[in-house]
C-alpha cells in the first residue's frame, strides 16, 4: 500500500493518516523526519541538507528526492508507505514520477475553506497539558479556562484566522493542483499512474475512516 493523503490544514489528514499507518502496518514518511534522520546519521545527503539549512536556504528538491529514494528502500517500507507532506508541488510530483517512486493511491480529504476556518480558529489549548477545546464543538465548562486546572486557555498563532487563510491559499496554489496532475496521468492510461479518490472530510471521523478502509482494503482483495 503506497499512498499519499492530501488535504488542507485542518481537513483531518493527520487523524486518518494514523488509521492508515496502523491498519496497514506501513510507515508514515515525512520530509522533516527524513531530514533530521539523515543529518543525525551524517549521510552525504544529510550533510548537504544541513549545510543549506544552516545558511538559511531551502533544501533543494534534488536532495529531498534522494532522501525519499533512500527511505522507501528501508526494510520497514517493504509493505508500503504513506507520504506525509511530500510531494507538495508539481515539480516534486514530476520528480517522483521520473524517479520511478510508485504510488498506488492519491486520496484527497475535501473540506470547504469555511469549515476549515471554523474548525481551526475555534481551537483553544491548555499549554501545560496539551488539552484541546473548541469554542463551539468542545467548549470548556467555563469560557476561556481549562476544566482541570482552571488556568487560561490560549489560541495558537497558527489558529488565527488570518494565518489560516494564508495557509489555505498556499495549499490551493501549490499542493491541490497535484490532484489534477495525478488524475490527468491516470486518464492517460499509464499503468504506473496511481488511482485518485476524493473523500468528504466534513463527515464524522469514523465515517471518513470507514470510506478510506473500503477504498484501500477493496484494492487489496
Amino acid at each position: 500500500m503506497r499512498l499519499m493523503l492530501l488535504g488542507a490544514p485542518g481537513a483531518g489528514k493527520g487523524t486518518q493518516a494514523q488509521f492508515v499507518r496502523e491498519h496497514f502496518g506501513i510507515p508514515q514518511i515525512s520530509t522533516g523526519d527524513m531530514l533530521r534522520a539523515a543529518i543525525q546519521a551524517g549521510s552525504p545527503l544529510g550533510m548537504a541538507a544541513k549545510q543549506v539549512m544552516e545558511s538559511g536556504g531551502l533544501v533543494s528538491d534534488e536532495i529531498i528526492m534522494g532522501l525519499v529514494r533512500d527511505r522507501i528502500h528501508a526494510p520497514d517500507c517493504e509493505s508500503g508507505y504513506l507520504f506525509d507532506g511530500f510531494p507538495r508541488t508539481l515539480p516534486q510530483a514530476e520528480g517522483m514520477r521520473q524517479a520511478g517512486i510508485r504510488l498506488d493511491w492519491v486520496v484527497e480529504i475535501q473540506v470547504p475553506d469555511s469549515d476549515i476556518i471554523e474548525r481551526l480558529s475555534g481551537r483553544r489549548i491548555h499549554p501545560a497539558s496539551g488539552r484541546v477545546y473548541h469554542i463551539r464543538h468542545n467548549p470548556p465548562r467555563l469560557t476561556g479556562v481549562d476544566d482541570v486546572t482552571g488556568e487560561a486557555l490560549v489560541q495558537r498563532d497558527d489558529d488565527r484566522e488570518d494565518i489560516i487563510r494564508t495557509r489555505l491559499s498556499v495549499y490551493h496554489d501549490q499542493t491541490r493542483p497535484l490532484v489534477h496532475y495525478y488524475e490527468e496521468w491516470a486518464a492517460g492510461g499509464d499503468p504506473q499512474a496511481p488511482r485518485v479518490a476524493r473523500v468528504d472530510g466534513t463527515r464524522p471521523v469514523d465515517e471518513v475512516r470507514r470510506e478510506l478502509e473500503y477504498l484501500l482494503v477493496l484494492d487489496r482483495t
